[in-house]
């Protein structure tokens, strides 16, 4: 009988990492959907525009300054797209805090910098799912768009 424990308890360990590692994946979701939620939930106030690489509007802007930011979450039993866009409001929380300290009424130029490899895109943003947690990390510019 002890050895019978024995054996699923060390299957068990043996399999854990496996799990875990399992789940590690990439997902690009939509960056506007997740603004505008934001604004309408107050998390967000407004005074603050942001706009990913390739915005034709967020071109004719004042460079201030570089930016990053970089949060997870808890991502375990959650949906990939909700535990994405909870952790990409928390950036995008982040990245407004630091443009209102600068003096900044938007962030421009952003790209998703997930550990150093940048992904570009007009629409949507990076999110790492792992079986635990949620990570964005996103760089842009802090700017006065006129």
């Amino acid at each position: 009988m002890k050895a019978k424990h024995l054996s699923l308890s060390a299957l068990f360990l043996f399999a854990l990492p496996a799990v875990s590692m399992a789940a590690d994946k990439v997902v690009h979701l939509p960056f506007e959907q997740v603004v505008a939620e934001a604004q309408k939930s107050g998390k967000l106030d407004g005074s603050v525009k942001f706009y990913l690489a390739g915005d034709a509007a967020g071109s004719k802007a004042t460079v201030i300054k570089d930016v990053d930011v970089s949060r997870k979450t808890n991502a375990f039993g959650k949906k990939d797209d909700v535990s994405c866009d909870w952790v990409l409001q928390s950036v995008l929380i982040g990245l407004q805090d630091q443009a209102k300290a600068a003096g900044a009424n938007a962030v421009v130029d952003i790209v998703s910098d997930y550990n150093g490899a940048t992904y570009r895109d007009s629409e949507k943003y990076e999110c790492h799912v792992g079986f635990l947690m949620s990570g964005v990390q996103l760089k842009g510019k802090l700017a006065k768009v006129h």
